[in-house]
């Protein structure tokens, strides 16, 4: 409990700073879970670079991009009623999770060395089950509770929920 409030005053004193570090942690921690209990690697086949290449995703491209569309949604639709947080939800998912998903599955094709033209093939054939299974995520009825319960990047963990980011791995 004392570690969860001293990074609830951490992200209230620096909103940003740690929001880009908690994205970076998170999808760190995310390739090590996935290398070690669902590839069942070991410690000696674990691809580190892999594991820093997420990490830096995170801090590099996921906590800005989505921190700033938190603030920037927060802005649009503000309050904190049941059908703000609808209306959040349905411009989160129907508009930003299309375009987050578009630039984020390339750059990951691109730091995996793929050539555009591969890259551009992956895209197409990976686009639509991983928009399909953000909405299975990212529409459920707890998303609603997080954007109606969290005023984003004012001095709450909002992305200590993990919405967007947890909804496109």
């Amino acid at each position: 409990m004392a570690l969860w409030r001293a990074y609830q005053r951490a992200l209230t004193a620096h909103p940003w700073k740690v929001q880009v570090l908690t994205a970076g942690s998170l999808m760190g921690l995310g390739d090590v879970i996935s290398q070690q209990l669902v590839e069942r690697r070991g410690l000696r086949a674990h691809q580190a670079g892999r594991t820093l290449t997420m990490a830096s995703l995170g801090c590099g491209f996921v906590g800005p991009v989505v921190g700033g569309w938190y603030r920037v949604l927060d802005r649009l639709i503000p309050g904190t009623t049941k059908v703000d947080a609808l209306k959040k939800m349905l411009l989160d998912q129907g508009g930003f999770a299309p375009c987050f998903l578009g630039c984020f599955l390339p750059l990951v094709g691109t730091l995996n060395g793929l050539s555009a033209q591969d890259n551009w093939a992956k895209l197409q054939r990976d686009f639509p089950d991983a928009l399909i299974t953000n909405y299975y995520v990212g529409c459920g009825p707890v998303c609603c509770c997080y954007l109606e319960l969290l005023p984003v990047l004012e001095g709450t963990p909002a992305l200590s929920r993990l919405h967007s980011v947890t909804s496109i791995l």
